[in-house]
């Protein structure tokens, strides 16, 4: 607690002495997550992937989209890499392309999912009483579903494009994210850098942005590169059943579908899409496990 007598001086005093080293946690795991080996080779392979997946026209020769029925379900060759499928089209061109559209969809739900989520967490945990209440039960509700019921619900009532099923991908985790922030808030709204922003006059929406939320960041992170693998999974599920990105639109999901129809006589049409979901899964997973940790002291130490 706050001595009484305290000038706003050695108020802001206090505020910045306590609040400083908060400010630079993120930095110092992602110092500590480095020397990691494998955390260091997850974050170069995610790195590889996505590099690939932007410069897929300069990396492929060939059209995502163009069909040559005389060549398809050919295996490896010198002009396809990881040969055709059953329209003749490049499969390693439509792999580049197609994580450019799980890339984008798992990342930008996480993203939106994060945000919303940590702020309705902040909120609930800060304000408590009805509000706390209130969020935390909505929140409870959509736990409450499996997640992928939750997902094909929405895509299979708005329909299948790329909005929404960001829409519903971000929805399933956005409480995940909610519960996550909520807990660290309540313990930090009592501790005296939070007291000392009261006592110089600032509004609750400034002390959650900037005091309480900058010291919940290093856990939500570590937390988001394990959801954001999580989204890209759940975005290939949806192609697979048919409520992805519509067609022709190169998705790894898809490729993988549509390939389960010669799984015995040409299995590398599904196969090779299916080990590049599981090399983007899990660079994610090993990223998130360097975080995870330097994040936790008897591991750290």
């Amino acid at each position: 607690m706050l001595r009484a007598g305290r000038s706003k001086g050695e108020i802001e005093m206090t505020l910045a002495d306590t609040n400083t080293p908060q400010r630079t946690r993120t930095a110092s795991l992602l110092r500590l997550a480095r020397k990691n080996k494998l955390s260091a080779f997850g974050l170069l392979m995610f790195t590889l992937i996505v590099l690939a997946s932007i410069f897929a026209p300069f990396i492929s020769p060939h059209d995502p989209l163009d069909q040559n029925i005389l060549d398809r379900l050919q295996d490896r060759s010198a002009e396809y890499i990881l040969g055709t499928d059953t329209f003749g089209r490049d499969t390693f061109t439509r792999i580049l392309y197609g994580l450019r559209v799980s890339l984008m969809i798992g990342l930008t739900s996480t993203f939106l999912a994060m945000v919303l989520g940590c702020s309705l967490g902040i909120i609930a945990g800060y304000r408590g009483g009805w509000v706390d209440s209130l969020i935390m039960r909505v929140m409870d509700m959509l736990l409450a579903f499996p997640t992928l019921i939750t997902g094909l619900f929405i895509v299979a009532v708005l329909g299948a494009n790329f909005v929404n099923i960001v829409l519903a991908i971000t929805v399933t985790i956005l409480p995940k994210f909610a519960r996550v922030a909520r807990a660290p808030t309540i313990a930090l709204k009592e501790r005296e850098f939070v007291e000392a922003a009261r006592a110089l006059g600032y509004s609750d929406i400034r002390i959650m942005a900037v005091h309480i939320a900058p010291n919940i960041l290093g856990e939500v992170v570590v937390l988001a590169s394990l959801w954001a693998a999580y989204a890209i999974r759940i975005e290939a599920y949806l192609s697979f059943i048919g409520l992805g990105v519509a067609p022709p639109t190169p998705t790894l999901g898809t490729m993988i579908r549509d390939g389960f129809n010669h799984i015995l006589d040409a299995p590398f049409v599904s196969i090779y899409p299916g080990f590049a979901v599981l090399l983007v899964v899990l660079s994610l997973n090993l990223v998130g496990d360097g975080l995870r940790d330097a994040i936790d002291p008897k591991l750290r130490d």
